[in-house]
C-alpha cells in the first residue's frame, strides 16, 4: 500500500510557458502538502532534469512554443528507462486528448482548471507511479535473490561433487530411465561399459559377468525408488578374474515430486579384499 505521506513526499515538476499557471499549480500543490515540486518554462530541459531527478510526475503543458508537449513526450521516451511515462498533459484543446494519450500520456488536465479534479488527478496518477515503482523494486530484488541462491546451489553442488569424488572412484547421475547424464571418474571404463544404464536392465550388461541375483536386488529397490547404501555386487570378467564394487545411490525428484533419476558414488573394491 502507499501511504499519505508517500504521496505528498512524491516528486513532481510543471512544465508551462506561462509562469501564471506555474505558480497557480504551485500553490494549489503546497496547499494540499506536497513538498517537492519543481518547475521550468523551458521544455527542452525536461528530459535532462528527469534524467537526474526521476520524477514521479510530470505536469506538462501540450501548447508551448518551440518544443511543444508532443516533443516532449517523445524525447522523454528515449530517455526513460522503464516502461511506464510519468506525464500528466494540460491542455485547452479537446482533441488533444486522445492524441496525448496515444503519445504516452497517463491522463490529462483541462485548461480553464478545476482545481478539486486537478487535485484528484495528481493523487491518482502519484499512487499508481509509486505502486509501480514499488513493483519494479520488488521485481528487482526478486531476481537478485534467485541469482544469489542459484549461485550459492552451484557453489553448493560444485563443493558437493569435489568431496564425493574424493570419496569414491566415480560420481553419476542417471535419468529416470536409468541412462547415464552425468558421470565423473573411469565409471564406463571400469565397468566394462561404452554407454548405457550403470543400474537397470540395457543392452551390454546380461552378457558383462554380473552375478544375476544381486542385480535382481538392485534392481527391485531401484524401482521401489529407494535409496541404497554400499551395496555390493559382483563381476567375473572374460579372463576369469573378479571384480567387486560398492556403490551408493539416491533418487531424485523434482518440484512436482515426478521420479527424474538416480545419482550416486561408486568404488571398485577388488584390491581392498
Amino acid at each position: 500500500m502507499i501511504t499519505a505521506s508517500e504521496i505528498l513526499e512524491a516528486s513532481i515538476l510543471i512544465v508551462d510557458d506561462q509562469e501564471s499557471n506555474i505558480l497557480l499549480l504551485e500553490q494549489m500543490l503546497r496547499e494540499a502538502g506536497y513538498t517537492s515540486i519543481a518547475s521550468t518554462m523551458n521544455p527542452s530541459e525536461v528530459c535532462t532534469l528527469h534524467r537526474k531527478h526521476r520524477y514521479d510526475l510530470i505536469l506538462l503543458d501540450l501548447q508551448m512554443p518551440g518544443m511543444d508537449g508532443f516533443q516532449v513526450m517523445e524525447a522523454l521516451k528515449t530517455n526513460e528507462e522503464e516502461a511506464y511515462l510519468p506525464v500528466l498533459v494540460i491542455t485547452a484543446q479537446p482533441g488533444h486528448k486522445l492524441r496525448a494519450l496515444q503519445a504516452g500520456a497517463r491522463d490529462f488536465i483541462s485548461k480553464p482548471f478545476d482545481l478539486v479534479e486537478v487535485q484528484m488527478r495528481i493523487r491518482n496518477m502519484l499512487e499508481v507511479r509509486l505502486l509501480y515503482k514499488k513493483l519494479a523494486d520488488y521485481n528487482k530484488m526478486l531476481e537478485q535473490t534467485v541469482q544469489e541462491r542459484t549461485a550459492e546451489l552451484r557453489e553448493s553442488e560444485a563443493r558437493y561433487r569435489s568431496l564425493t569424488e574424493l570419496a569414491s572412484d566415480w560420481y553419476w547421475e542417471q535419468d529416470e530411465n536409468m541412462n547415464f547424464t552425468k558421470v565423473s571418474g573411469p565409471v564406463l571404463e571400469m565397468l566394462g561399459i561404452r554407454v548405457g544404464p550403470l543400474l537397470g536392465e540395457s543392452v551390454g550388461l546380461e552378457d558383462a559377468g554380473w552375478d544375476e541375483s544381486e542385480r535382481a536386488v538392485l534392481q527391485a529397490t531401484i524401482a521401489a525408488r529407494q535409496p541404497f547404501l554400499d551395496f555390493l555386487f559382483h563381476r567375473v570378467n572374460a579372463d576369469g578374474s573378479q571384480q567387486q564394487f560398492r556403490v551408493s545411490g539416491e533418487p531424485m525428484f523434482n518440484r512436482s515430486c515426478r521420479f527424474i533419476g538416480y545419482r550416486g558414488i561408486g568404488v571398485e573394491v577388488t584390491s581392498k579384499n
